[in-house]
């Protein structure tokens, strides 16, 4: 239910209305915690699409909102990466097929305005759910509780504080939470673009020695949405170019396999950069999405980590609340923050050393990467790990993303 209440005090308090903290709220109202989520419902812009793994979708299910994100969704149900560096080593295309794991499809590409609107639906209708549309200005942790003081002179009170306030989180900064931070060379280009030849549900990436260059299936069968990365004065210039321009530009870099190509949705240029906190938790707050962790959108990592963070937050939360705990108490906190590292790290290492490794043309890299790429296109047992662990972690999976979970209530 929407609402203009403070003053009143929560079990848990969600700071920020992207898409993480609508899950975030979501779940954990849904599970019976009274649940505040405080952050105004501003638009998404820039077209920009999110390719929702396996068990983000089963996590969508589980909160009622997958009906109506699926409508607008596109299965990716084959895996296309291309080595266009020039290297000596460069293997053959690898194609790798959902059906080989069990899966329909590996997940769904959406345009982010339709995830997030579908979650604001939900999140309207929701009991145990008060939405505190004001901006939070800032927050006390005390003994027991938490007090965000809101924009608008409100405050507002929780055991648990969840920062899901994006990648300059004033939450985390306030904190004192240690960051790693880092940048790259690059920037990507994201838009969205019609096409004269069928996608046939295959997600293709090109790795060039500027970064992944990526095109990922849009419903309709002739829609795909793009990611460029590139240097960032070779993109500058990509961006400067008019839609015709661009579109030739990457109908080029694509090798024609789509045909000829339009612009067909907005566009945006986004910096590469990196962030990964020390823990994401602190006295009372616990940090999800870009709050915790940052990375260059390749191999769709992004959101479905974070979506990771929230349905295991709510995992923690909710046997806390039926235990009659404290949610934000330090032991609660700590197994959160124990699930979530080494999850966060080995995704943002893995993006990170693929990405570098493009940039550079050193022999033993370039053979190290294609040797690489060789054995999971040609050895079954290595090819399926690879690809399900691509799609959730087998260990440590939240409950509301397992596939037995899925199995049992099917």
């Amino acid at each position: 239910m929407s609402a203009q209440i403070t003053g009143s005090r929560y079990e848990v308090a969600v700071v920020g209305a992207g898409a993480a903290g609508l899950a975030a709220a979501l779940a954990s109202a849904q599970a019976g915690v009274p649940t505040a989520l405080v952050g105004r419902h501003a638009p998404v812009a820039d077209g920009r699409t999110v390719a929702l793994l396996d068990g983000s979708v089963r996590f969508l299910k589980a909160l009622g909102a997958w009906d109506e994100v699926g409508a607008k969704a596109s299965p990716l149900c084959t895996l296309q990466i291309i080595d266009d560096t020039g290297s000596l080593f460069r293997p053959p295309p690898a194609r790798f097929y959902s059906s080989e794991i069990g899966l329909e499809a590996f997940g769904w590409n959406v345009e982010s305005a339709h995830l997030v609107a579908a979650l604001r639906r939900c999140a309207r209708q929701q009991t145990n759910l008060t939405l505190i549309e004001s901006d939070a200005a800032g927050t006390e942790p005390g003994e027991e509780v938490s007090r965000i003081g809101l924009a608008d002179g409100g405050i507002v009170e929780a055991r648990l504080v969840v920062g899901a306030d994006g990648n300059r989180s004033p939450l985390r900064q306030a904190s004192g939470v240690k960051v790693r931070e880092w940048t790259y060379p690059q920037s990507a280009i994201t838009t969205i673009l019609a096409h004269a030849k069928p996608h046939e549900d295959v997600s293709t990436e090109f790795h060039t020695r500027s970064g992944p260059f990526t095109l990922v299936p849009m419903p309709g069968g002739h829609r795909s949405s793009l990611v460029w990365v590139n240097g960032k004065a070779p993109a500058e210039r990509l961006a400067a170019l008019d839609d015709s321009g661009l579109a030739e530009a990457v109908e080029r870099q694509a090798r024609g396999m789509l045909g000829a190509m339009r612009i067909d949705g907005p566009r945006g240029l986004v910096p590469m950069r990196g962030l990964l906190v020390a823990t994401p938790v602190a006295p009372r707050l616990a940090l999800i999405g870009e709050a915790a962790h940052v990375f260059p959108p390749i191999g769709a990592q992004g959101l479905n980590l974070g979506l990771r963070d929230a349905a295991s937050l709510r995992d923690v939360v909710v046997r806390a609340h039926r235990d009659g705990r404290d949610p934000g108490s330090r032991a609660v906190l700590s197994g959160y923050a124990n699930g979530r590292r080494i999850d966060a790290a080995a995704r943002t290492a893995a993006v990170d050393v693929l990405n570098r490794s493009l940039l550079t043309d050193l022999l033993p890299l370039d053979l190290a990467r294609g040797l690489g790429l060789l054995a999971m296109a040609n050895l079954g047992p290595l090819r399926r790990m690879v690809m399900r662990e691509g799609v959730l972690p087998r260990f440590g999976a939240p409950e509301l993303m397992r596939a037995e979970r899925r199995a049992a209530s099917a």
